[in-house]
């Protein structure tokens, strides 16, 4: 009798630990889906108008901001807010570890339309790269826990000011400026890492306050006004001051590397920075029981594989090997980008 007590209630803990996602996180899921598809686009229309304003103008890459008067490159960052903005409600609605890995959608489509539209090939196993970004991300939104119930800005204020977030906001900030001042003047231009990682570490902090202001707007909208607080305030301008910083910076990096290797990486650095606020802040992982715990960190082990393949097979091509060839003293595109967009070391830079 006690044996079957127990199988009943085992069964029935199994039943509520999946008892589907809430209307909440399924609004959030949508949202995030059609985020994804917008930013994939954007990161392709926004590098065809780099490169059309490095070929007038100083090249993003180096410091030069002829990129704002291209057209082409306005148009991206309009689809880029599109896809934001759809980013920013789904935030409002589901945790950040459902709505954050979805971004994995959003590599396969800049992956294949910069085969497309900019020739930047991407090898056999890259493809495969991008499949295990999916299912890794897939296996953390089946076991994404659901939104926690919060009644007010001031709520989200007090966990924003608790002391395991505001030592991890303190290493972001003091490691982003580390990067910017010392490490991205000597090494930007030949490690992808750097630019990358001060989006990513900058982009954590923006998503934490996104969320504030999405649950904010949403019980304004719902009849309890959130808009009469400071917080709501401070974190918007939290918000302006690190999507700018994000931009600028992401800007850099699709001006000098690969589109196809830029967004994998982009998009893991930022998915587990991103996921790891949301844990110290929200304390999501609380809510959850240690066997939803590791699968999730089996998700991450996925993509982080999925990552390391496409940055591994930037370089090479599908077809019989071929012998290396000297590269000619002065490239053919007179921005600087070899086969593939991949940045060539000028010969003058290599004389200094």
């Amino acid at each position: 009798m006690a044996s079957e007590l127990v199988g009943v209630s085992s069964t029935q803990s199994w039943k509520d630990m999946y008892r589907g996602m809430s209307s909440d996180n399924i609004k959030g899921l949508v949202l995030a889906l059609s985020s994804s598809i917008f930013i994939g686009a954007s990161f392709i229309v926004k590098k065809k108008g780099l490169k059309k304003a490095g070929a007038s103008g100083v090249r993003a890459g180096v410091g030069g901001y002829s990129y704002l008067f291209e057209p082409l490159w306005w148009v991206g960052m309009a689809t880029m807010i599109v896809g934001e903005v759809a980013n920013f409600a789904a935030y409002a609605f589901a945790p950040a570890i459902l709505v954050t890995p979805l971004g994995a959608l959003s590599i396969i489509i800049s992956a294949v339309l910069a085969h497309i539209i900019l020739r930047e090939r991407l090898h056999t196993f890259g493809i495969l790269g991008c499949a295990l970004c999916v299912v890794g991300s897939i296996t953390i939104v089946l076991h994404a826990p659901q939104e926690r119930q919060i009644e007010s800005v001031t709520e989200v204020w007090d966990l924003a000011t608790e002391p395991a977030f505001l030592f991890y906001a303190a290493l972001v900030i003091t490691t982003s400026l580390v990067l910017i001042f010392h490490y991205l003047p000597q090494y930007g231009q030949t490690h992808i890492m750097f630019y990358i990682g001060v989006c990513s570490l900058v982009g954590s902090l923006s998503v934490m306050s996104v969320k504030a202001i999405g649950i904010a707007l949403k019980l304004t909208l719902s009849g309890m006004n959130q808009l009469i607080y400071p917080q709501t305030w401070a974190f918007t301008m939290i918000v302006i001051v690190c999507i700018i910083t994000q931009m600028n910076y992401l800007n850099k990096a699709l001006d000098t590397f690969n589109t196809a290797v830029v967004s994998p990486i982009y998009y893991v650095m930022f998915t587990s920075l991103t996921i790891l606020a949301s844990v110290i802040m929200f304390k999501d992982w609380d809510r959850q029981n240690p066997t939803q715990i590791v699968t999730e960190l089996c998700g991450f082990v996925t993509i982080l594989s999925g990552t390391f393949l496409l940055h591994k097979t930037k370089d090479m091509v599908d077809g019989p090997p071929t012998l290396p060839v000297r590269l000619p003293k002065h490239t053919d595109d007179e921005d600087g980008f070899g086969q593939e967009g991949i940045p060539l070391k000028r010969q003058d830079s290599l004389r200094s």
